[in-house]
């Protein structure tokens, strides 16, 4: 019998209110959250609450029991919702959280006040809004005094910084507030300061050509996958499998990096948690990719963006349809490889996720600067867009790649080369006709007419232009509007 057993089996005593029960199943299901077993954390709950989707039982409880449960269950929903990959799971755990932290407001209770607007951080971090996971984080911060709160919300505003590519500021954060990951807070916490700090020191160490931090890097993984198998914490002993795993692919040590993810594949097909499985099988393609074994590549990452697609987690969504462009790219499929990209980085721009959408515009331009597949408008468009989400990048890797793609999107814009790769008349024309007839529609906000008028050409010859050399333009022109009928009869 395990020790969450043992405390609801006070729930027998006939004498407890109802409050009291509510508020020990409460307790029992926190600390079951916090070592990542969600399913007995749901068990435990289950007179108060249904399930995922279901808005908890509060009914005849006083209001700062209700708050309780419903801060509980809207944590719990948020993870589970992670881990399942359900839609729109983030949104119900965010509105259940809100509620219980108005709660606790009007009750004047701070510190539950910032524990639970802690949790409903996470869940704009899952759905990649960094930046208001950023400012409620920040603002619990400064309400919390309890050391394990304090812990709790630093390794999760480090996981945000990380996140959108503030890499400095997340290392200097750990480094600063290292002092309160002492004895005084769980395995748990401690092994989450170890993996955060690990991750940074990995991105940094890679960008920076480090190999102090790539070595120090491998040290805090270690210590973070220890301190998750004391508190028992296989699902973060997998995560941190799967970061030690692309760490050593960085290095080039490919072998190992397959055992490090064979363990956590292991362990999370046991546990069914196809979200964080989504992102093992993400590493094990980018893997796959640096071994040129790209067809396997592809059957992994597609198999990770089919479960992706399935939950709210969108920067992860983004990450692995980045991969998946990248795939294709390789196998020679640039048409299904643009197509992916264009929508990895749409995917990210539109949940907010800057970063993550600059890097994927960023590949794009990598892997199709060259070819005429991309029209020079688009390219320039991509990279324009890249070089405003990644303005704030801390790392020199990224400013690297946006120095290296803006060579790129010069040199097609200046001039049309003949020893261009790929180079023919035909497309070259085509090319700049393209540009062209594009350019004339925008001025015409999508009349074909005045666009025509503005070219030189008759109506008639740039819709069949349209319709047959430039379908991809079809989408800048007005709908077409049909003629009224003349109301007088003919004879």
């Amino acid at each position: 019998m395990n020790l969450a057993d043992a405390r609801l089996k006070g729930l027998d005593n006939p004498s407890l209110s109802a409050d009291e029960r509510a508020l020990l199943r409460c307790e029992v299901a926190a600390d079951l959250i916090h070592t990542g077993q969600y399913e007995a954390a749901s068990e435990a709950l289950e007179e108060l609450w249904r399930g995922l989707g279901e808005r908890p039982n509060v009914v005849g409880l006083d209001e700062r029991t209700a708050a309780e449960v419903l801060w509980q269950v809207g944590a719990l929903s948020g993870w589970i919702g992670a881990s399942r990959q359900v839609t729109g799971s983030q949104e119900a755990a965010k509105d259940l959280i809100s509620e219980s932290a108005a709660i606790f407001e009007r009750l004047r209770e701070t510190g539950r006040v910032a524990d639970a607007r802690s949790d409903l951080a996470l869940c704009y971090w899952r759905e990649g809004a960094y930046d208001e996971a950023r400012v409620l984080l920040m603002d619990a911060f400064e309400e919390a005094t309890e050391t394990i709160c304090r812990a709790k919300l630093i390794t999760r505003l480090s996981t945000v910084e990380f996140s959108a590519g503030r890499y400095h500021d997340a290392l200097v954060l750990l480094r600063d507030y290292a002092h309160i990951f002492d004895e005084r807070v769980s395995h748990t916490l401690r092994g989450g300061f170890h993996c955060h700090l690990a991750l940074v020191l990995r991105h940094l160490g890679t960008a920076e050509g480090r190999p102090d931090y790539l070595d120090r890097a491998i040290i805090e993984y270690t210590e973070a996958i220890h301190h998750y198998e004391q508190a028992r914490h296989e699902r973060y002993v997998a995560n941190n499998e799967n970061n030690l795993a692309n760490l050593l692919r960085k290095m080039g040590h490919y072998g190992p990096a397959h055992e490090h993810l064979d363990r956590a594949g292991v362990i999370l097909v046991r546990l069914r948690d196809a979200g964080l499985l989504a992102q093992v099988d993400e590493t094990r393609a980018r893997l796959l990719i640096d071994e040129k074994q790209y067809r396997e590549a592809g059957r992994v990452i597609a198999r990770a963006v089919e479960m992706l697609e399935q939950g709210g987690a969108a920067a992860l969504l983004a990450d692995a349809l980045t991969t998946q462009g990248v795939v294709w790219a390789r196998l020679g499929d640039n048409e299904r490889s643009i197509d992916v990209l264009r929508r990895a980085v749409s995917v990210a721009e539109e949940s907010g996720a800057l970063s993550n959408a600059g890097l994927a515009a960023l590949t794009l331009i990598e892997e199709h600067g060259t070819r005429r597949a991309l029209p020079q408008g688009e390219l320039y468009d991509f990279y324009r867009r890249a070089d405003e989400m990644l303005k704030d990048a801390q790392d020199s890797e990224t400013v690297a790649r946006l120095r290296v793609c803006a060579r790129m999107v010069i040199r097609r814009l200046a001039s049309i080369q003949l020893d261009d790769k790929n180079f023919t008349l035909f497309s070259a024309v085509h090319e700049l006709e393209a540009r062209l007839i594009g350019k004339a529609l925008e001025e015409a906000e999508g009349s074909v007419t005045r666009a025509a008028r503005l070219l030189g050409i008759r109506h008639q010859s740039l819709i069949i232009m349209l319709n047959v050399r430039h379908k991809k333009l079809l989408k800048m022109r007005k709908p077409m509007e049909k003629r009224k009928r003349s109301i007088i009869k003919k004879r």
